[in-house]
């Protein structure tokens, strides 16, 4: 019983590649496991279930987040139309940090990683008066915005990603986290002519969550949230000498039900990519809980794909530390073959 609660309590892993620190917990299914280096381009956040195996926070964990208990205790009262409505939502960005973290599509396993651009560390600059992103925000699992479907209401393909999610709760949340969210609303932001999603939501278990139940709420409870949340992405780019992004619907944020349509198809993209039915171009669909996708692996094999990562990472911190003083360059090689697919 000791040994259970011991696992049940683990919360993110030790990193590999710097001091060690002790767990923190992250939700009763899911941990995390650092690889590499904060702040740099070999850095990884992998997602572990409750059990110990590795799997991919995009394909393996679900959208749906249907128990009415966590750890064993019942959530805060929400309505019964509630229920059904709850999601899982990754956060990869906590609230005011500026570090573009996100989930690696390319990459086996989609781990969370610092986004690159022009070959240096991608951070989002402050929008004045804010610090960083004013939401907690993250994505959807199991959910993907088709580039080649053209969406009805926007006129404008997917952008490749998982939807977006802004969490507009009270508390500031951290990397790696998994929680269950309440849609509220939409956003649809068009980014160089893609359509980029971006889903007001908030955390079920946050303080405030009973006061919120679609848009309107948040317009209630949080005047000019709404408008700062425009206003930042409307700008966010610019610093970086781009022009204004631009919105459909003219800015206008659509409700929980426009927004819960928007999911459901997105959804649907992501199974018929997950199932080899459509061009997934160069997603990473391998997966651990999809038993009859033609992408799942084994824990084992996902294990191992994790440990070439660590060793590829091992290989080059070496070589950094060996060369500058002329010693022989001595390799740790990795004999692990990946399949391909």
């Amino acid at each position: 019983m000791r040994a259970l609660l011991s696992l049940l309590s683990v919360g993110r892993g030790w990193r590999v590649g710097a001091a060690a620190r002790p767990p923190r917990r992250v939700m009763s299914l899911y941990r995390t496991e650092e690889l590499g280096h904060p702040r740099s381009q070999d850095y990884r956040l992998f997602f572990k279930h409750v059990t110990g195996h590795y799997i991919s926070p995009f394909h393996d964990i679900p959208l749906k987040a249907d128990c009415k208990e966590e750890d064993g205790i019942p959530r805060k009262k929400a309505r019964n139309d509630e229920y059904k409505n709850l999601f899982n939502m990754v956060v990869e960005i906590p609230r005011w940090t500026n570090a573009k973290m996100e989930i690696a599509t390319e990459e086996p396993l989609n781990p969370i990683k610092q986004d690159i651009k022009n070959g240096k560390l991608r951070y989002t600059p402050n929008i004045f008066p804010h610090k960083g992103y004013i939401w907690n925000y993250g994505a959807l699992p199991q959910t993907w915005e088709d580039p080649h479907l053209r969406d009805k209401s926007t006129n404008c393909c997917g952008d490749n990603d998982p939807i977006d999610v802004c969490e507009i709760g009270s508390k500031v949340l951290s990397r790696g986290d998994v929680v269950h969210v309440k849609i509220l609303g939409t956003l649809a932001l068009i980014d160089q002519s893609e359509t980029d999603w971006k889903i007001i939501a908030i955390n079920v278990n946050d303080p405030e969550a009973e006061k919120f139940h679609d848009i309107d709420d948040v317009k209630k409870f949080k005047p000019g949230y709404l408008e700062a949340t425009l206003n930042w992405f409307r700008l966010y780019k610019v610093p970086d000498g781009k022009p204004e992004n631009k919105f459909a619907f003219n800015g206008e944020f659509k409700n929980k039900a426009f927004a819960l349509e928007v999911i459901n198809s997105a959804h649907e993209r992501w199974k018929e990519m997950v199932m080899k039915k459509c061009d997934k171009g160069a997603i990473s669909c391998v997966n651990v809980h999809i038993c009859d996708s033609p992408f799942h692996c084994t824990t084992e094999e996902a294990r191992s794909l994790v440990k070439s990562q660590c060793q590829l990472e091992t290989d080059v911190n070496f070589r950094q530390e060996i060369e500058p003083v002329n010693f022989p360059k001595i390799f740790v090689t990795c004999n692990l073959q990946l399949k391909r697919i």
